[in-house]
């Protein structure tokens, strides 16, 4: 702990030497650093201009590893940033918005389309003054950030991203050829396997440091343009570059879910086999790299092209070795990370989905989902029911009446370790994950807090029946026993309904049975229908019990009114069926 400690200090004051004792290497790590914001820029970017269209293609297009592998290549090569498309698929991972195979096919495909920037900076950036593109590009992406619509503000990011990469791209080259001039890091070339070794080594270990595999790549190929480096020994860099990544996406997940480190260790799992094979075959892939270059065009001396396109032959290798066995894959990732599910903590609200609207609404969706499960547990318990007995029986009437045995349950207790801690966890994620929501999405979050609401009443609501139940069940006047298994039944019914609505694909079916649940309940307004006056007038209860069952029976009918607007709200998935939902 104590070295750990003094750790990032001291890697400040070796920055700090390094910058102030050489203007070679200060413009070197300038560009690494402005590379690194513009890639932060253009995420950012993206993310405005696409206006969650990012999220949605994603979402739609991973139930099959094939189209899973396309769109992450897709995704990846328009956005420019493969930590961008990792956070989204880890987040829909984990709010369960899509299958571990469709996330393992994304990865898959990320890998391929990360090899864009490698393309981009060996075909434009270490032969034209790509540096003089930047500052135009800044200025008028400035210009869009000032607009109010979105669309332009996400396309000025975008550009002043792409501006600062160009701007980076041109630091690097400049200090790789004043560089060469004073130190020549080619004469520290390794041949043979050892120098395969420390080389790949030497790659990951730039790659955790910088934390992006795409400015580790930019670095290698503007030093191979530059004379810098041998080119078999940037092929070893760029190997370790894709090992170094997943170092990165291991220590985003530790935060995560038990999903979102099954993804990270098929990320790691992945480039290890890539890079074992890269390794092992690498004199064999080099040669078929030259010889393919000579039929697309890339000329034999052109080191920096060649490089672009072994670094994509070796994770289409990758993808073609490994992607076959998905399915052996995810059995294996499934038995990592088993633990049993904590029903009295949240268990969707993953930190890393905060920032991905359409997965936090899923979260919180989910997680809403867990605590009206948690409440319905100590709903049954209350009225002396186990869950399991009644929910999808066939005659309900009969098991309530054969229950009649109390169930010892300090709702109190319950409420404080399954119901308050749950909730307070979703008010406070749901207040962090509106920033970065539109109107109609924050409408849906308020909707869903709402329901917590009503979940949280519908509790504190049974506690009070729960004592005159226990009393009045047990009571030698027969009438008022069976009045209250009359309320028992009538919450069961309506719990057993809405356990159907929430299985049925269809919203008006939905609608449809809320409307006529709707009726149903009002047998539970005793005042209105004149039970209770009937029961009094012919003096089959007291005044005590009268007022009681009173109580008790408003309670019953708000506890049911609640249950129904919890459904519409959870299960009705489109909001013009909504609208027709009657008061």
């Amino acid at each position: 702990m104590k070295i750990k400690k003094y750790i990032y200090p001291l890697f400040l004051l070796a920055l700090a030497y390094i910058l102030f004792s050489s203007d070679d290497a200060k413009l070197i790590i300038a560009g690494i650093t402005i590379f690194l914001i513009g890639m932060v820029f253009m995420e950012d970017g993206f993310k405005l201009f696409s206006g969650g269209a990012i999220e949605k293609i994603l979402k739609k297009s991973t139930n099959s590893v094939p189209k899973a592998i396309g769109t992450g290549f897709l995704a990846t090569a328009i956005v420019q940033s493969s930590s961008l498309i990792t956070i989204i698929i880890i987040s829909f991972l984990s709010a369960e918005l899509i299958t571990l195979a469709g996330a393992i096919g994304v990865v898959f495909g990320s890998n391929i389309g990360t090899t864009a920037t490698a393309w981009i900076v060996s075909a434009f950036g270490v032969k034209i003054k790509i540096a003089q593109f930047a500052l135009p590009m800044i200025t008028f992406g400035v210009v869009f950030r000032f607009n109010n619509n979105k669309s332009y503000q996400g396309i000025g990011t975008i550009l002043v991203g792409l501006g600062f990469v160009f701007l980076g791209i041109g630091y690097m080259k400049e200090g790789f050829d004043t560089l060469k001039d004073g130190i020549d890091l080619a004469s520290y070339a390794m041949d043979g396997y050892l120098g395969v070794l420390v080389y790949v080594l030497i790659g990951i270990v730039a790659t955790v440091v910088i934390q992006s595999s795409s400015a580790t790549m930019a670095l290698i190929i503007t030093a191979l343009a530059s004379g810098q480096i041998e080119y078999y020994n940037a092929l070893q860099l760029a190997i370790g570059a894709n090992i170094g990544t997943t170092v990165t996406a291991i220590l985003g997940s530790l935060n995560s879910n038990k999903n979102g480190k099954r993804l990270a260790i098929a990320h790691l799992i992945f480039n290890v086999v890539t890079a074992f094979v890269a390794i092992v075959f690498i004199y064999q892939l080099a040669m078929f790299v030259e010889y393919l270059s000579s039929y697309i065009g890339i000329a034999s001396d052109d080191y920096a092209m060649q490089l672009a396109l072994f670094h994509t032959i070796f994770n289409l290798l990758g993808v073609l070795l490994v992607a076959p066995f998905t399915t052996q894959l995810v059995k294996f990732l499934e038995k990592l990370f088993i633990g049993e599910e904590n029903v009295d903590k949240a268990m969707f609200l993953d930190d890393i989905v905060i920032n991905i609207p359409e997965a936090a609404i899923e979260a919180i969706t989910k997680e809403v989902e867990h605590l009206y499960d948690n409440a319905i547990e100590i709903l049954s318990h209350a009225l002396s029911l186990h869950r399991h007995e009644y929910i999808g029986s066939s005659d309900i009437e009969n098991v309530v009446n054969n229950s009649t045995k109390k169930i010892k349950t300090d709702i109190n207790i319950f409420y404080d370790e399954k119901i308050k801690e749950i909730y307070s966890q979703i008010i406070y994620f749901s207040t962090l994950s509106q920033e970065n929501m539109s109107p109609e999405q924050k409408n849906r979050v308020y909707e869903l807090k709402t329901s917590c609401r009503d979940i949280v009443e519908m509790v504190k609501y049974v506690k009070e029946i729960q004592k005159n139940i226990n009393r009045y069940l047990e009571d030698s006047n027969k009438i008022i026993a069976t009045e209250y298994n009359f309320l028992r039944k009538e919450i069961a019914k309506t719990i057993d309904i809405v356990n159907n609505i929430r299985h049925f694909n269809d919203d008006l079916d939905i609608l449809a049975s809320i409307e006529v649940l709707k009726k149903d309940v009002h047998k539970l307004d005793l005042i209105q229908n004149g039970r209770v006056d009937s029961l009094i007038r012919e003096n089959s209860i007291n005044q005590k019990m009268a007022t009681s069952l009173i109580n008790d029976s408003s309670f019953a009918y708000s506890i049911s009114n609640k249950l129904i607007l919890i459904a519409s709200s959870l299960w009705i998935k489109n909001s013009d069926i909504k609208d027709l939902r009657g008061e």
